[in-house]
């Protein structure tokens, strides 16, 4: 699949079934906890669970001077696109991801016996139960997951970017006041 089927593909059938409550931190890392859940491409009816985080470095606005960096997003894996190619085709599209490092772990791949619309009831209800408030809960194709996983993270930057402004805000003051 080419790079702008692939992402066609994400836009389209990445869906967010619950966004982390808690908020990124502004002046340090943050690790996103997610469960990524993708129909099989093996055995039909099943559905594929990753589960991971992604540390997003510094998700603030102040920006470091370098590119993104994409690491643990298996870009390289039976794609055929890589992670300079990925960024590349972003930014033409006008969509850029800001100058941090994104860095993915994959904790487990396991297969869910049942329909997604299974999982996503069992998945949902157990960071419910548990009063998780911090694992983002996601559906995306497994041919791109990693693009699903970006759609996710991109997401909660977004969310955050209000916050950020406040919380520099209110640093600079103190800081203004200190001096």
């Amino acid at each position: 699949m080419d790079t702008t089927g692939a992402w066609e593909k994400a836009l389209r059938e990445t869906e967010i079934i619950r966004s982390r409550i808690i908020g990124l931190q502004t002046f340090s890392e943050t690790h996103v906890p997610y469960i990524l859940l993708s129909p099989s491409e093996v055995n039909e009816g099943d559905t594929v669970v990753r589960t991971g985080e992604v540390l997003v470095h510094r998700p603030s606005l102040i920006l470091p001077p370098h590119i993104p960096q994409l690491e643990g997003f298996d870009f390289e894996g039976d794609n055929s696109f890589n992670e300079d190619t990925m960024i590349n085709f972003l930014l033409v599209r006008g969509i850029s991801l800001p100058s941090m490092k994104y860095d993915n772990k994959v904790f487990s791949l396991n297969v869910f016996e049942g329909k997604i619309q299974d999982a996503v009831g069992t998945y949902g209800n157990r960071l419910q139960r548990e009063e998780n408030t911090a694992t983002g809960l996601i559906r995306g194709p497994d041919q791109v997951w990693q693009l699903s996983l970006l759609i996710f993270v991109c997401s909660q930057i977004a969310r955050n970017s209000s916050v950020d402004i406040r919380r520099l805000l209110d640093e600079y003051h103190k800081k203004k006041d200190q001096s």
